[in-house]
């Protein structure tokens, strides 16, 4: 079986999400047009950023319908991440907190999709 390339978020503005991925990931987009920006997560795993009225066939979810998630080792990582993000001014969606599968906190990029930073329970 093959296994997932791409994580392809639908977005507004491609030109607007790749300077917020940008920012956010530390990295350039490996390609940019006008209707789409592409950037290397990890090894074998890109970030498409689509621009979501050219989607065929087009998607019926709603803006913000998907989550990335972050794994990091702490939660000490966590609450490093939850204070860069706020000081890059990203919209915190949920403050760190103490869940089932572990230390967290959420926030949402320019189109609403979620964005999740988290250290697995032990």
């Amino acid at each position: 079986m093959s296994q997932p390339t791409f994580v392809l978020l639908y977005v507004e503005s491609p030109a607007r999400s790749e300077t917020f991925y940008a920012d956010l990931l530390g990295s350039p987009a490996l390609e940019s047009s006008p209707t789409f920006a592409m950037f290397a997560l990890q090894p074998g795993l890109m970030l498409g950023l689509w621009v979501r009225d050219g989607v065929e066939p087009a998607s019926a979810t709603p803006a913000g319908s998907s989550e990335l998630a972050f794994t990091v080792d702490s939660e000490k990582a966590v609450l490093a991440k939850h204070a860069d993000w706020q000081q890059r001014g990203v919209t915190i969606l949920q403050a760190p907190t103490a869940m089932d599968f572990g230390f967290t906190f959420t926030a949402a990029d320019p189109d609403g999709h979620r964005l999740r930073v988290f250290a697995p329970a032990a």
